[in-house]
């Protein structure tokens, strides 16, 4: 009887991270139904409780990242790895896998260092534009890297560059709602242009403030908005929305494919995911990336659309003057919206989960 193979997936922190790193389990499974998929993430992150959502076990280790803002809070980090490190020991002499891919968050460093030092192939997905410290690091002895677009041979070496893209979730690559059901499910009018505004999950605070300002000019400007305002500071946003009829408020917005086959223009930080699911949405975009993404790497994201005419961009500090005076102007110009979707819409890789796990066993001895 031939042995399953066995694999590890690394990572987490982030539904940037989680999400990819589900989609590429699962197409691995489509590939080899009796594949043993293992995945290890850092206790008290995000991935504890999702992954297992998701059908797939994790293992937990004692890691944390370096903390930027109170170096006082960074004493601990050294016995921490040491920790993670024979954690990561014991996970692997239980699991004795054939491969480990690393998608990033705190655990994907101890996880693929330790393989790499036992020469067990290792895969890296970067979803960035701008690959991260540790990326970099493991990348040297990476088997693969799996990348979203070109020009990451300043970070990696050339030869095991892979453009995959990121992996997507499947209610975007295959969303068949029409606009008129989208918009009735948010009891909005067909015959307006429709404004989506997303700043993840915690919300976005110069978005949001910027929109609260200017509430009112929708209405005159013949537009109507989606707006998810984030959990932190919901109640202020909905009570400044209520009663208005141009206006779906909420702190989240849970279909998401409904929100994008809605609307007509979308405001929008700039996370690997959000890029990817907006490529494949093919919606015209005002970006604003977050400032203080480790490496600014948002505006190295939305960078790569904005220099192939697929989006527009506003820095953080210019949202106030500039970001709904730049929507309002983009919504007159319907020339303008249709080559920006067009643009958008060639960069769109909608089966690079499937991309990724073929790959992988592809280079599995």
């Amino acid at each position: 009887m031939i042995e399953a193979t066995k694999i590890i997936i690394a990572g987490g922190g982030t539904g940037g991270h989680i999400f990819p790193a589900i989609a590429i389990a699962n197409a691995l499974k489509l590939h080899q139904p009796n594949i043993q998929i293992l995945f290890v993430g850092a206790k008290g992150k995000m991935e504890m409780e999702k992954i297992p959502q998701a059908g797939y076990e994790i293992k937990g280790l004692d890691i944390a990242g370096f903390n930027r803002s109170s170096l006082i809070k960074n004493i601990g980090l050294p016995f921490k790895l040491i920790k993670s490190f024979i954690q990561v020991r014991s996970i692997f002499k239980q699991f004795k896998p054939h491969a480990v891919v690393g998608v990033g968050g705190y655990s994907t460093f101890p996880v693929l260092k330790y393989a790499q030092a036992k020469s067990i192939p290792t895969f890296i997905h970067e979803s960035n534009s701008f690959a991260g410290k540790a990326n970099r690091m493991l990348g040297k002895n990476a088997t693969k890297i799996f990348v979203a677009t070109s020009g990451m041979e300043q970070f990696f070496t050339k030869d095991k560059i892979f453009i995959s893209g990121n992996p997507v979730r499947k209610s975007i690559v295959e969303n068949s709602i029409t606009k008129q059901e989208a918009l009735k499910f948010f009891n909005l009018r067909e015959e307006k242009k429709t404004v989506l505004v997303i700043g993840g999950s915690l919300g976005a605070k110069s978005i949001n403030q910027a929109i609260a300002m200017q509430i009112n000019e929708f209405a005159k400007n013949n537009l109507q908005l989606i707006w998810q305002t984030g959990k932190l500071t919901a109640d202020e946003y909905l009570a400044i929305a209520k009663g208005k009829s141009n206006i779906w408020c909420n702190h989240f917005i849970n279909t998401m494919e409904m929100a994008y086959a809605a609307a007509d223009i979308v405001i929008s930080r700039a996370g690997a995911m959000a890029v990817a699911e907006l490529c494949i949405s093919a919606k015209p975009v005002v970006f604003v990336p977050f400032p203080f993404a480790a490496e600014d790497h948002q505006t190295a994201n939305a960078k790569v659309l904005v220099n192939k005419q697929a989006a527009l961009m506003i820095q953080d500090n210019e949202v106030k003057e500039k970001l709904v005076e730049t929507v309002f102007e983009l919504a007159k110009n319907d020339e303008k919206m249709q080559s920006m979707r067009t643009n958008i819409a060639s960069l769109a890789i909608k089966n690079a989960d499937e991309i990724i796990a073929s790959e992988i066993l592809k280079n599995i001895k």
